[in-house]
């Protein structure tokens, strides 16, 4: 075991402090990771403030993480020490159903994949994330960061980026599409990098114009208020795709009603109320509703080497560890362009 600096919190709803945890002594196909960045997710608030329903506390948040491997495990073959690396928002799933042979390891129907922090290990041990010094995984849910990104942006890709990606990638995003991007924050802002990437018409769909300046420099081709009602008039069916990131109950009747026939509205975003809507904006115009969890462990290296290949990296406000509290209330407010990241070595 290795004690490790860390910022928890103590109890749901509890500001975070700084405390120590132990990591587990490196087994057999374990990496040693000494993070350098970890990128802070609204999950993190939501989790520690039970948003989601009962958690696990004390609880370390945390999962999108980068850093540099320091110790491995006699039987790794991935990875040495030295090789930049990152672990995303699981560290464990069954490797024998379906799903997990299929590299859908979020997927894992044999118990579920185990998250990166707030969960039980199949060991049996509390998880706990990346807002410490070190952290150990088994070396087959680690990815790798390529060298053309450096680890300070890369780090929100482990969540951020993978939770645009995989949905984009699956739904056909390319040349020929228009595509909305519905918020323009931390998941938001790296679906219209990546969507643009992909070559598709690209729009952001946000509250006001107060970011519309950035949108743009970050790769839209369009921008439009929601909080004008004129913008669901001119807009009514024009987008191929609709990809939800916003954690706020939504009007899907009036977003639905933007797509052409038959296109979809996919939701990132979790907001933490049941959602309603009318069927009838479904049927008609044969739309569909749909939802995406992240991606697997070779989908999330494919990301990284896609957003090395055409220098996309998080547009991140990088914090000391004891300024978490504050950051987290900052996110609740939107204020802050795009991700807070926490700089490891102030922990």
């Amino acid at each position: 075991m290795t004690t490790v600096a860390a910022y928890a919190a103590p109890a749901a709803k509890a500001p975070l402090e700084r405390t120590t945890i132990e990591r587990r002594a490196v087994r057999e196909h374990d990496v040693l990771i000494d993070i350098k960045f970890t990128g802070v997710c609204h999950t993190d608030v939501s989790q520690a403030r039970e948003g989601w329903g009962k958690a696990i506390f004390p609880m370390v948040p945390g999962h999108e993480i980068a850093g540099v491997v320091s110790e491995v495990g006699p039987g790794v073959t991935k990875y040495k020490v030295g090789d930049r690396v990152g672990v995303g928002c699981l560290v464990d799933s069954c490797r024998e159903c379906d799903n997990c042979k299929a590299g859908l390891e979020q997927m894992c129907t044999n118990g579920g994949m185990t998250p990166t922090y707030g969960a039980i290990g199949r060991d049996g041990e509390v998880t706990y994330g990346g807002y410490a010094q070190k952290v150990v995984v088994d070396e087959n849910y680690v990815v790798r960061i390529p060298d053309g990104l450096s680890l300070d942006v890369a780090a929100p890709l482990l969540c951020a980026g993978i939770t645009m990606y995989s949905p984009l990638k699956q739904w056909g995003v390319g040349p020929g599409k228009k595509v909305a991007i519905l918020g323009l924050g931390g998941l938001g802002h790296m679906g219209v990098k990546i969507a643009h990437a992909m070559g598709a018409e690209v729009t952001v769909l946000s509250q006001s114009l107060r970011k519309k300046d950035d949108g743009l420099r970050l790769g839209a081709d369009h921008y439009y208020a929601t909080g004008d009602p004129a913008t669901f008039q001119e807009l009514a069916g024009s987008f191929d795709l609709i990809f939800s990131t916003v954690s706020a109950p939504l009007n899907f009747d009036a977003y639905l009603s933007l797509l052409k026939m038959p296109g979809a509205l996919v939701n990132v975003g979790v907001p933490e109320e049941p959602i309603s809507l009318n069927l009838f904006s479904l049927i008609y115009g044969n739309k569909t509703l749909a939802g995406s969890a992240m991606g697997g462990i070779a989908e999330t290296q494919e990301m990284l080497d896609f957003c090395a290949e055409h220098g996309l990296g998080a547009e991140i406000e990088l914090i000391a560890a004891s300024e978490i509290n504050e950051a987290f209330t900052r996110m609740e407010a939107s204020d802050v362009r795009y991700r807070f990241v926490i700089d490891n070595a102030t922990i």
